[in-house]
């Protein structure tokens, strides 16, 4: 004889009605974003934009980005705390798309998870919102996936995905950089979405000492490792429509650090050099550096060490530059220059 069996979804641990409860608690997070492209709503099977600013575009581009947060969610984790790292996701996406002179049109998210719980969704897309907002961007959907066996019930992965655009004649790829252009550096918040694999084994990370006030940083290591990546969609936009092809390139700081970023903005035959001590170093950096005892190439080789972008303009608008940056509230340094040599990076102390 048989034994009977009787299965259902929720017996698989997958709870459809917290998925009711997680859309209706996101739908007003998710219209703030709201672009007048937007099209349709949320819970459609795909979000729809319309392309309402190509009519000035002689020759519309697409840029497309996507990315996620990385180990930086374990911090989320210990911490419970999930409202800021949606700015994260966002901002990896994006700042990456501004790069090539694209404005962002929107956003998707990608949200998987071993248990829908309705109030901690709720705060993930509230800082994906958040996001969106400052990149000027709509979230337009996204997928909340319910994994039961697959994530710990108290975890979850972000992902995300952008769509910008540009015209052909204003793209901005690098390839007019030349010697004698110098590098200017724009901040960062910190340590940003990389190294955290990193970070989390030289801090030993746990609930105890997240929560411990370090003189260092003048707050909690939690605090300051759960700092949100800064998003550079609005500065750059202005700074573009300011000096036109001026600027010459942009680079995002991220995983790789300076040795691996700058060189994938420079054409051929263009080396860069950056002056070490043009710019402030955040403490986070050195307390990595000191209790990893990371040497100091090594550093600028895997986190941002404070600059979050770095561009490229015309020695004689150097100046003007940074001033337009500063008068924005950005904290900008000259931090380089240009020069014939070998594609690459060399960094001077």
């Amino acid at each position: 004889m048989k034994d009977s069996f009787s299965a259902s979804y929720a017996a698989a641990g997958v709870d459809i009605t917290a998925g009711y409860e997680s859309v209706s608690r996101i739908k007003p997070l998710v219209e703030s974003t709201y672009t007048p492209g937007v099209l349709g709503g949320l819970g459609g099977f795909g979000g729809m934009f319309e392309l309402k600013n190509i009519s000035g575009m002689e020759r519309p581009v697409a840029v497309s980005g996507t990315d996620g947060v990385g180990t930086k969610l374990k911090i989320a984790f210990l911490m419970d705390k999930h409202d800021t790292v949606g700015i994260d996701c966002v901002a990896m996406c994006v700042n990456d798309i501004v790069c090539s002179g694209a404005a962002p049109l929107f956003f998707m998210d990608y949200v998987a998870m071993g248990k829908n719980i309705p109030q901690r969704t709720e705060e993930i897309v509230s800082g994906i919102a958040e996001g969106c907002r400052q990149a000027g961007c709509a979230l337009i959907g996204g997928e909340t996936a319910e994994m039961p066996g697959f994530y710990p019930e108290d975890e979850y992965d972000l992902a995300g995905f952008s769509v910008g655009l540009v015209d052909y004649k204003d793209i901005i790829d690098g390839s007019s950089i030349a010697e004698g252009d110098l590098l200017i550096g724009i901040a960062s918040s910190g340590l940003h979405s990389n190294g955290f694999s990193l970070v989390r084994k030289i801090f030993d990370v746990n609930r105890e000492n997240l929560n411990e006030y370090v003189p260092e940083l003048g707050k909690t290591l939690g605090e300051e490792l759960l700092t949100p990546t800064r998003i550079y969609v609005s500065c750059v936009l202005k700074l573009i429509e300011a000096f036109k092809s001026d600027i010459k390139g942009i680079c995002h700081i991220t995983g790789g650090g300076f040795y691996e970023n700058i060189p994938r903005m420079l054409p051929e035959n263009v080396q860069a050099t950056v002056n070490i001590g043009s710019f402030p170093v955040p403490p986070i950096f050195g307390l990595l550096a000191k209790r990893g005892n990371i040497p100091e190439r090594d550093m600028y080789n895997t986190f941002n060490m404070g600059i979050g972008l770095v561009l490229a303009v015309p020695r004689k608008q150097g100046e003007k530059v940074l001033g337009f940056l500063r008068n924005m509230g950005e904290s900008a340094y000259i931090i380089g220059s240009c020069n014939s040599g070998e594609k690459g990076v060399e960094l001077v102390w």
